[in-house]
């Protein structure tokens, strides 16, 4: 009995300590639709696009290879794939880091070799 309770108190834990794990920041996870001076809409798995503002403290990161380099807004295009830490103030998202990278077609597209001409 004592054992039960004891794995049913560490699942709750765990359950509990996960949930908070982020605090209030909100993820935005799909594909860039627009980018403006200073914000970007993403358009998400379900369809809805949302808007995320830029700031001053803003990190980019570019996702090549396994491996992010830093990068900065200008690099950024439509189509790019991106996930975002934002954090919600007033009606608004702020990002905090924006990780993104080429589709994977793209990137096929790019490098895939010209067919030689018969």
């Amino acid at each position: 009995m004592k054992l039960r309770l004891s794995l049913l108190g560490l699942f709750f834990a765990v359950v509990v300590g996960t949930a908070f794990a982020h605090g209030s920041k909100v993820h935005v996870k799909g594909t860039v639709e627009k980018i403006g001076a200073d914000s970007v809409v993403v358009k998400t798995a379900d369809g809805k696009s949302v808007e995320v503002k830029f700031a001053a403290t803003t990190v980019f990161l570019s996702r090549s290879n396994n491996e992010d380099k830093p990068a900065k807004a200008s690099d950024l295009a439509a189509g790019d794939l991106v996930v975002i830490h934002a954090t919600p103030k007033d009606k608004i998202l702020e990002a905090d880091e924006i990780k993104f990278s080429v589709p994977a077609a793209a990137k096929t597209a790019v490098t895939a070799p010209a067919k030689p001409k018969s």
